[in-house]
């Protein structure tokens, strides 16, 4: 009997064979496998009676979803998974989704930057991986590890990565947002984090988490910023954050209240290289939709319940 996963491949082997007109080794890249196996992967979905006038599979309802939100937003990266009826908003098969497509970049032999953000989404990503042998990897952090008592952050995704990989990684040993601009001037100038800083804006591909911004938003559960200036920036327009940047339903980075102390690393650029957002769950909807249209990202995974919330919108 063939398993669920590989249907799933199968199914999506087939949806850019025979509905996206890919080639079988436009396909091998995008799965990132051999040719051959691209080629058993299509046979597999004709014989198991998936390839019909349509792909019945509810992967193809996934990928129809990813291509119109990757056309509406101009996206260069785009992954959509099922949502589970029983648990809207959970993250089990978006964190899946990006385990898979970490250990793709990390597996790949010429020596690359990846820059990791924050987020409950994010961490639970890192858990779902494999551990992968890559010396020749830089993985560093856009954001602090450290919690405003000075604990470590138990959303500290750069910690739980490097438990799971050979590759070197740069933490930024400091809070997410400062007590002040001063200080986080101050950290941003030591000689230790410089380079950390410099090696962010070289990053090929990012994976980030999104924020919603609202009374019950991480950074008010986790202490780096309080009730009175969360809500202060909604006031002014804030609808989510990204790694501690919190902006507009416009995608624009507002320039106020927290946002002046906030020590992460820049976003890094989006016209340089892949951004990848995490994320789903209704109350993150405007966020999401926000990131998108500001191209605060231009890669998404999500589930299909999301995806269909942005393209209603």
């Amino acid at each position: 009997m063939v398993s669920s996963e590989r249907l799933d491949e199968a199914s999506r082997a087939a949806w850019l064979y025979y509905v996206g007109g890919n080639t079988q080794d436009q396909i091998a890249v995008k799965l990132g496998v051999s040719r051959q196996a691209a080629q058993r992967l299509v046979s597999l979905a004709v014989s198991e009676g998936l390839v019909k006038i349509r792909i019945d599979h509810p992967i193809a309802a996934c990928l129809e979803l990813a291509a119109r939100l990757t056309e509406r937003y101009r996206l260069s990266y785009c992954e959509i998974v099922p949502s589970d009826p029983a648990a809207p908003g959970a993250v089990g098969g978006i964190a899946r989704a990006a385990a898979t497509e970490m250990e793709r970049w990390l597996r790949r032999e010429a020596p690359l930057v990846m820059a990791i953000g924050t987020g409950r989404s994010l961490q639970a990503s890192v858990e779902e991986m494999l551990h992968i042998d890559c010396p020749q990897h830089r993985i560093v952090s856009l954001t602090g590890s450290i919690l405003p008592d000075g604990s470590t952050s138990h959303h500290s995704v750069i910690y739980s990565l490097a438990g799971r990989i050979s590759g070197a990684t740069f933490p930024l040993p400091f809070p997410v947002v400062a007590s002040s601009r001063g200080e986080r001037e101050t950290l941003h100038a030591q000689p230790m984090i410089r380079p950390t800083l410099a090696l962010a804006e070289r990053a090929e591909v990012t994976f980030l988490g999104i924020g919603h911004m609202a009374s019950d938003a991480a950074m008010v559960q986790d202490g780096f910023i309080s009730a009175d200036e969360q809500a202060a920036l909604e006031k002014s327009g804030a609808v989510g954050e990204i790694i501690g940047w919190a902006f507009d339903g416009e995608g624009r980075i507002l320039e106020i209240g927290s946002n002046a102390r906030v020590a992460s690393a820049p976003i890094p650029d989006r016209d340089r290289g892949l951004v990848i957002g995490i994320a789903a769950g209704e109350r993150k909807r405007r966020a999401i939709g926000a990131a998108l249209a500001g191209r605060l990202v231009n890669g998404l995974i999500t589930d299909e319940a999301m995806a269909t919330m942005l393209l209603d919108g």
